[in-house]
């Protein structure tokens, strides 16, 4: 009897993602390509900033500890 409740809410729940999905609102090529772009963009500017200040407090540990 178990393994059948099992299954059954297995099921449902495969049925209930599935119809979710029918949900969702995809982006369009040109849509997802600028969004991807500008991740992409502020990521790499986060990076570099983070680069730096941690540069920085290197150069300020040495200079106090030195």
């Amino acid at each position: 009897m178990a393994e059948k409740d099992a299954k059954k809410k297995k099921t449902s729940f495969f049925t209930g993602v599935k119809a979710e999905f029918g949900k969702i609102s995809w982006p369009g090529r040109p849509t997802l390509l600028k969004q991807t772009a500008l991740v992409t963009f502020i990521s790499i500017v986060l990076g570099i900033i983070i680069s730096v200040v941690d540069s920085a407090a290197l150069q300020l540990l040495r200079l106090l500890i030195g």
